[in-house]
């Protein structure tokens, strides 16, 4: 008899299932690691790999704040002595608010005199001057292509369509100028100096406000559902939506007219650009009067932005297109920046959606003595609209180009 006849077949394992048995030991590879394995690890890492260390897995995160060696690794950063009598505030707190503390002195660090570079792509047919930003991704766009303006009616379109789903059944307001949008009510600024409250789901208007004798130029929104507006005729207003009524001036000792508002609901810090290049500052839990203001730019000011979290830095863009870093607590300009336009690179990257030319340029910072007269419009066009992300920057500037500031610590 042929032995080999005799012998049992194996069965050779599918396809799927050898898939499954690696995945399923690159899984427990991680989770093996004994505590005295992890300890000797860590060691080695500083605050910040230990952070990230912590976001790998459960056991991960547990031999982390178990063994509590951020907190040692953030006194060293601190220049104390680990080995000393610590804080007992200090060793309460969770691992994620020592994460934020650091992530915003690092994001402040960077910003301030960190390296960088910009990448530019063309990411439309048209102008582009709007943008935003949210856990890496950037919506750009001509105004508002979700909700939007369209001559005095209020529209909203889907992403995946060109035409619009909702249009408000009211065509009763002037020429608008401005829009915040925060479910379900939109407010809109308009040429009257009265603001207009939208329900878009009643698709009609709940409130009429008149909150200045000039025409309403930009709004923001609190979360305590205050209403914030500024003029043309460099004046501001705060009301209240669920009172229908003008609450109170806010004082100011620029003449120009206010472009654009930015609230900051962790400090309750309002901030304000004008037509003349200056940012003013309020305290709304506090006083009517403005902290500081400070001229920032000697031309107007277009957008200004600051990550949610973070009490320290707002970035600030304009006609001439600098780039600026401003301290919220004292309004010092602590930072300008441009393109370096001699240090263009050119390369191609291949998406899902085909083949895209992307530019990159060293960042260039500027002195304050710097002319900035001077220097060629192509390394500092004008920045229309600005978002802010950790250790980076979205701008668009009314051409086809998207640009992303990436900074380094």
């Amino acid at each position: 008899m042929d032995p080999s006849a005799a012998a049992p077949k194996l069965r050779q394992p599918s396809t799927a299932g050898t898939a499954a048995v690696k995945s399923k030991r690159k899984k427990t590879t991680v989770e093996a690691l004994s505590h005295d394995v992890l300890c000797i690890i860590f060691s080695f890492l500083d605050l910040v790999q230990l952070i990230r260390c912590s976001a790998v897995s459960t056991s991960w995160s547990k031999a982390v704040n178990k063994l509590k060696l951020h907190q040692t690794e953030y006194f060293k950063q601190q220049h104390r002595d680990p080995n000393g009598h610590n804080d007992a505030s200090f060793s309460q707190r969770s691992l994620s608010e020592q994460a934020e503390e650091l992530a915003m002195g690092q994001h402040r660090l960077a910003l301030q005199r960190g390296p960088g570079t910009v990448f530019q792509w063309k990411g439309h047919s048209v102008g582009v001057n709007q943008c935003r930003m949210k856990m890496g991704k950037v919506l750009t766009g001509v105004g508002d292509k979700v909700v939007g303006l369209v001559g005095t009616r209020i529209c909203i379109w889907n992403r995946t369509e060109t035409r619009n789903v909702f249009s408000s059944r009211e065509n009763l307001f002037t020429k608008a100028l401005c829009m915040r949008y925060v479910d379900p009510e939109a407010v809109i600024g308009c040429e009257d100096g009265k603001v207009r409250v939208f329900d878009l789901y009643s698709r009609k208007c709940s409130q009429i406000i008149k909150m200045h004798q000039g025409p309403v130029t930009c709004v923001a929104l609190t979360d305590d559902q205050l209403l914030v507006s500024g003029s043309s005729l460099g004046t501001l207003s705060l009301s209240d939506l669920s009172s229908d009524q003008r609450v109170v001036l806010l004082g100011s000792t620029f003449s120009a007219g206010i472009k654009t508002l930015c609230f900051n609901p962790s400090s309750c810090m309002l901030f304000a650009g004008t037509t003349a290049g200056n940012v003013s500052c309020w305290d709304l839990r506090i006083t009517t009067r403005t902290l500081w203001e400070t001229r920032v730019s000697p031309n107007v000011i277009y957008s200004m932005h600051h990550l949610r979290n973070d009490t320290s830095t707002l970035v600030v863009g304009g006609i001439d297109g600098v780039l600026r870093t401003v301290d919220q607590v004292t309004g010092e300009v602590i930072s300008r920046c441009i393109m370096d336009d001699s240090t263009a690179v050119v390369h191609r990257s291949t998406e899902r959606f085909g083949t895209i030319q992307i530019e990159s340029r060293k960042l260039r910072r500027l002195s304050e003595n710097d002319r900035i007269d001077l220097m060629p419009r192509t390394c500092k066009p004008q920045i229309t609209c600005l978002a802010v992300g950790m250790e980076k920057v979205v701008t668009t500037h009314n051409d086809k180009y998207i640009r992303v500031w990436k900074f380094r610590k």
